[in-house]
């Protein structure tokens, strides 16, 4: 019962972070193309706050559930290997999504507040590029893990 709660827990997570993510990318980001720079920058601050505060949330479920799966079947068998690759891959989107919430948005947040709107575009350049990185990996986890699976 536990590793079924644990992992319906992780899935979900997933799905609502590379949810987030293809929504953010694909369908946000370029509808809000018909504003001008400086309205289209205050309306993805105030987005991406929202995104990656939840997003640290979303992780740390991701983390947890997933350590909680990995040590309950450590003690019962031997972890599949493509568990272990999700798992190393599943840390370094970990460290992108740390990397965009406490470094660039940070620099978004003070090009937005001194309305250095080339900078801020820069800026959100470099976020959607992190998005972009983390985004790959979270498909290239879900093709591995359900090669794994076919086994």
């Amino acid at each position: 019962m536990l590793y079924a709660i644990l992992k319906t827990v992780h899935v979900l997570s997933i799905a609502i972070w590379i949810g987030g993510m293809v929504f953010t990318q694909f369908f946000l980001r370029p509808a809000l193309m018909v504003l001008e720079p400086p309205m289209r920058l205050r309306v993805m601050h105030a987005l991406l706050g929202r995104f990656l505060n939840a997003m640290l949330l979303i992780a740390g479920l991701t983390v947890i559930s997933g350590g909680g799966m990995l040590g309950r079947m450590g003690i019962q068998t031997a972890i599949p290997l493509e568990w272990l690759i999700m798992a190393g891959l599943g840390g370094i989107m970990l460290c992108v999504l740390l990397f965009i919430r406490f470094v660039l948005y940070v620099r978004l947040t003070h090009s937005v507040s001194a309305s250095a709107w080339a900078v801020g575009a820069v800026v959100l350049g470099h976020i959607r590029k992190g998005v972009g990185i983390n985004l790959s990996i979270a498909v290239l986890i879900v093709f591995i893990t359900l090669l794994g699976n076919t086994a």
